[in-house]
């Protein structure tokens, strides 16, 4: 029945297009996705990499995702921690999931993000 995840959506304050483009395309690396029109109109961005796509939404009373969060997978955590270290963003280690090595950080929004490697 099901066939994958098409995408996660996270919201974001309204009028921060050009922070979630500097976080998600510029430090993370992800490629914006055009939106059809009469999406593009209530403002957010779309990106994607790899399989990946994530879309944040505005919302006018916006409150961060502190607890819940994509899990994203990564072909290479250590140059993710680099990547976002040299963005200033903080990142926190945590080995409670066997059989992955995993981080978390926030997005400029304070929305939590999980990244994960197996091994």
């Amino acid at each position: 029945m099901f066939e994958g995840l098409h995408h996660v959506q996270l919201a974001m304050p309204r009028g921060q297009e050009e922070a979630a483009r500097a976080f998600f395309a510029g430090v993370l690396g992800m490629t914006e996705v055009g939106k059809p029109p009469v999406l593009a109109a209530r403002g957010g961005a779309w990106f994607r990499a790899g399989g990946l796509e994530l879309h944040l939404g505005v919302e006018d009373d916006f409150a961060p995702a502190r607890k819940a969060h994509p899990g994203i997978l990564v072909g290479d955590l250590d140059e993710l921690v680099r990547r976002l270290g040299d963005a200033g963003q903080e990142v926190t280690w945590d080995a409670d999931f066997p059989g992955f090595r995993r981080v978390y950080a926030s997005d400029p929004f304070g929305n939590r993000l999980e990244f994960l490697q197996p091994g």
